[in-house]
């Protein structure tokens, strides 16, 4: 087993890591919008946490040997179901043509405020 850390991404709060190598997949931990650079919490719109989430997802891919066109299965937690069109929108631009599976679970709140957090299993 291999542990994933990378410092262009947000740092683990937490006993966790970033991400964990094992067989050929890479495990990805929840990611929540916090800005790469400066750790700051991303406030903001829907998609301005998911931009910042998945910037945070393709470097820790990245660190891991791997790419978002090597994502397996996704989770999405979200805070409001009314959001699932803006979270599915930018979703898709992300991933273009690849779909990988995916789920999105309903959830009451999230650490922060935060509007979702996402996480990933990809091969590398």
């Amino acid at each position: 087993m291999k542990y994933i850390q990378t410092n262009n991404a947000l740092k683990p709060n937490g006993h966790y890591a970033q991400a964990v190598e094992q067989g050929g997949f890479l495990f990805l931990s929840g990611i929540l919008p916090f800005h790469r650079e400066t750790g700051a919490y991303v406030e903001g719109t829907v998609e301005e946490q998911m931009r910042e989430i998945l910037a945070n997802l393709d470097s820790i891919l990245q660190a891991g040997g791997s790419s978002r066109l090597k994502v397996l299965k996704t989770t999405i937690y979200i805070s409001d179901m009314e959001e699932w069109g803006r979270v599915n929108k930018s979703y898709q631009e992300y991933f273009e043509e690849h779909t990988p599976a995916r789920s999105i679970v309903a959830v009451s709140n999230l650490h922060f405020g935060a509007h979702l957090e996402m996480e990933a299993i990809a091969w590398v």
